[in-house]
């Protein structure tokens, strides 16, 4: 994935919770986190940012004009979780370029 930091639009990641093979829509809004591609270990509490359901994906706004979260230039490891029942996973969805 490639945005240019003055851009700002929706990242989208295809997300489905699933249970005895039925797809659960989770009442809680997804959540995001963005972090030096370098760093290791799992997010910080206070690097999560909300995003929000649009079937099949969870999606949030990036950049300046009233996105969610505005990042510089640089690369990016995205993070998604999510509440379904009684799990909350939590996963290193791929890489983000803002060039």
């Amino acid at each position: 994935m490639e945005i240019a930091a003055t851009s700002t639009e929706y990242l989208r990641i295809t997300a489905v919770s699933q249970a005895a093979g039925s797809v659960i829509n989770p009442a809680a809004p997804p959540r995001f986190a963005f972090l030096s591609a370098s760093a290791t270990g799992n997010p910080e509490a206070s690097d999560w940012v909300d995003g929000e359901w649009a079937a099949p994906h969870a999606r949030v706004l990036v950049g300046p004009s009233a996105g969610a979260v505005t990042l510089e230039a640089g690369s990016y490891a995205v993070w998604l979780s999510w509440a379904a029942g009684t799990e909350v996973p939590v996963y290193r969805a791929g890489l983000l370029t803002v060039y």
